[in-house]
């Protein structure tokens, strides 16, 4: 592989950072402090899936040199087609590779908790809320990650109020992070009798699953915790019990909920497990190491300028509007194909890391 690849992925600095990771676990006394170990094992598992698939990908490189100028030379058009394909692939699976260096943040190997808010727009802004929930699943889809919806709140009329969702996979956060913010629909409204444009707005919230690995201590006499009948699915029949959760945060005004785990113990540990990964996120962007600091109406926190526009009509876009990425397709997007807004901003965020 050429030379620039090596200085973009640093194969020897994996190998060193890999080899030290397991001096550190063969240490006595490695397993005394098993939140550490675990940290240890994780990050030495990521690192070993980065290096193997940089020395596939090498390998393969190695054997396919020139590609398009041997395609050029070929007779058999079908036989250049089949080396095109495989230089169109290994592109996709370096640029893949490259991702995944570049998520290097404190959480980014995380899973993550993704939710969605309808915002203004009435109707449109609950069905808008809906797409949102379908695009994440599908992307979520195609990475191979796992997801469960926590808590789902659907609207008396069309769409969802809200919805959250626990997505797990090998660094879930790390790409799904840079999504957070409101997102703005233009379309001709399908529940508009005149067949006017509409604009609609969802806020897309995500943030780290950080589990048991930071312990939090919050006052219990900062928390409002109400129960309620949940909704789940099922029938009518089903959940007639009030075990759905909802967690406010006083201090902040973060609130939180769930219902479709099997009783209120379990949704409320979910509930707070959601409310802690949230209020860790806000202390570490505000620098504050004590919660208790952290103050003032943080429930609208995800609410600001959009980040991303979806244009329906009278033509088809995608736009970020902090990287300028943008897609024409807009059907492809929604079914899932976020690779180009999700590589931008990482390598936005990498650039300004490192001026």
């Amino acid at each position: 592989m050429s030379r620039k690849w090596e200085v973009i992925f640093d194969p020897e600095g994996l190998r060193k950072r890999i080899k030290d990771l397991e001096e550190d676990s063969l240490k006595d006394g490695f397993w005394n402090d098993q939140k550490n170990a675990q940290k240890v094992l994780r990050e030495k598992k990521s690192l070993e899936s980065k290096l193997s698939a940089y020395e596939k990908l090498s390998a393969e490189a190695d054997e396919l040199p020139e590609l398009l100028d041997i395609a050029e030379e070929l007779d058999d058009e079908e036989e250049a087609k089949n080396v095109i394909a495989g230089f169109d692939r290994l592109s996709d699976e370096l640029e893949d590779l490259r991702t995944r260096m570049l998520l290097s943040g404190k959480y980014d190997d995380k899973d993550c908790i993704l939710s969605i808010h309808s915002g203004t727009g009435g109707v449109d802004a609950n069905d808008w809320a809906e797409m949102l929930e379908r695009m994440y699943l599908r992307y979520c889809e195609k990475k191979g990650f796992r997801t469960k919806i926590l808590d789902r709140q659907d609207d008396v009329d069309y769409g969802i109020k809200s919805s959250t969702i626990e997505v797990s996979g090998e660094n879930a956060y790390g790409l799904l992070k840079s999504e957070t913010g409101v997102h703005r629909l233009v379309r001709i409204s399908p529940f508009n009798a005149m067949g006017k444009r509409q604009t609609s707005f969802a806020a897309v919230e995500v943030v780290p699953d950080i589990g048991d690995e930071i312990e939090v201590k919050i006052d219990p006499n900062d928390l409002k915790i109400d129960t309620y009948r949940s909704g789940g699915a099922g029938g009518q029949h089903v959940n007639t019990t009030d075990s759905a959760v909802r967690i406010t945060h006083i201090p902040t005004g973060i609130v939180v909920t769930c219902q479709n785990e099997r009783s209120q113990i379990m949704n409320r540990e979910v509930a707070m497990k959601i409310l802690v990964s949230k209020l860790t996120r806000i202390a570490e962007e505000a620098h504050k190491e004590n919660l208790n600091e952290i103050k003032g109406d943080q429930s609208m926190a995800t609410w600001g300028s959009q980040i991303r526009n979806y244009v329906f009509q009278p033509y088809t876009m995608v736009k970020d509007t902090r990287t300028g990425a943008e897609v024409g397709n807009v059907e492809a997007v929604m079914d899932g194909d976020l690779d180009v807004f999700v590589r931008a901003k990482l390598s936005q965020d990498a650039t300004k890391a490192n001026s």
